[in-house]
């Protein structure tokens, strides 16, 4: 059986919030630190059934950045739910959401730069 790991640093300022996220991947083709300026990471808890995550973002990490990472975020989370189950119809209507939001996000963004 083989093992990957995947290695996260924050670095964090006084007031514990994130200043740097740095994360490294045993089975990346880079092979030193790379750095982000938020993530998202979801994990399964079947026990449970619930869902844990870890949402962290920097400073320096501006409001366009942030539209289009979720933008970004749901069309993979799109692609997985289909990869994951075959349906179609459903991974199509999560991707049409992501449109959605994003074409909001878009013209709220250029409603604040006209004000």
């Amino acid at each position: 059986m083989t093992k990957s790991t995947i290695h996260i640093d924050i670095q964090l300022d006084k007031d514990k919030v994130a200043e740097e996220i740095h994360w490294v991947a045993s089975d990346s083709a880079a092979d030193m630190n790379q750095r982000a300026k938020a993530m998202m990471l979801s994990f399964w808890d079947g026990a449970d059934k619930s869902a844990l995550r870890i949402d962290l973002w920097t400073k320096d990490m501006m409001v366009d950045e942030m539209g289009d990472f979720f933008y970004q975020s749901l069309m993979a989370m799109a692609e997985t739910y289909k990869r994951a189950t075959r349906d179609s119809e459903l991974m199509e209507e999560i991707r049409q959401f992501a449109g959605a939001f994003y074409t909001k996000f878009r013209k709220q963004q250029l409603e604040k730069n006209k004000a």
